[in-house]
């Protein structure tokens, strides 16, 4: 499996979200170690530079990133949040976030693994109150479990990244469609 993180889910904190793959199936676990994790910051775009993430930094990322997982599906779906989810979100996002700084060569923003997470964690607060909830949808690939803001004309967006899912799935259609037309000649 590749190791880079994607961004094809429309927003940050859904893109923090699909940071477990394939949760119906094999589970493929993308913050396996603090380097991963800042990595995923860094690659994100959402810091120019952070301090070392520890092993307490991931075990945080990940239940903020199960809680937000949880709220997300349950907006997409128009259920009510779970109070223990709402709790984990909120909590991270009362603490300080990561603060961009002008520079003389533009913006910079420098952050600690927390000050990282309590971003991530605002942002889904905005996410989840805001505007885009109607445009949440899920990934059309069984195996993907990628949630994404379809922002395409008449919200026909089928899956999170053309690269990742909806090749596959295309590539698969066609294959059977070819091995049908095979077995009927």
């Amino acid at each position: 499996m590749n190791l880079d993180h994607v961004f094809v889910c429309g927003h940050p904190a859904l893109d923090f979200a699909a940071t477990l793959r394939a949760r119906r199936s094999t589970r493929f676990e993308m913050f396996v170690t603090p380097e991963r994790l800042n990595a995923w910051y860094l690659e994100s775009a959402l810091v120019d530079t952070i301090t070392p993430a520890d092993e307490d930094d991931v075990t945080q990322a990940k239940a903020l990133r199960e809680a937000l997982y949880r709220l997300i599906t349950a907006r997409r779906l128009g259920e009510d949040f779970d109070r223990e989810a709402l709790g984990v979100v909120n909590s991270a996002a009362r603490k300080t976030p990561a603060t961009p700084q002008l520079t003389m060569t533009g913006r910079h923003t420098d952050a600690t693994p927390e000050q990282a997470l309590a971003t991530v964690a605002r942002q889904a607060v905005e996410l989840l109150s805001g505007p885009d909830v109607p445009l949440l949808k899920e990934c059309g690939n069984p195996e993907c479990t990628r949630v994404y803001v379809d922002r395409s004309r008449g919200m026909r967006r089928n899956w999170c990244g053309m690269e990742s899912c909806g090749n596959k799935i295309k590539a698969a259609a066609y294959r059977a469609r070819k091995k049908t037309a095979a077995s009927a000649s």
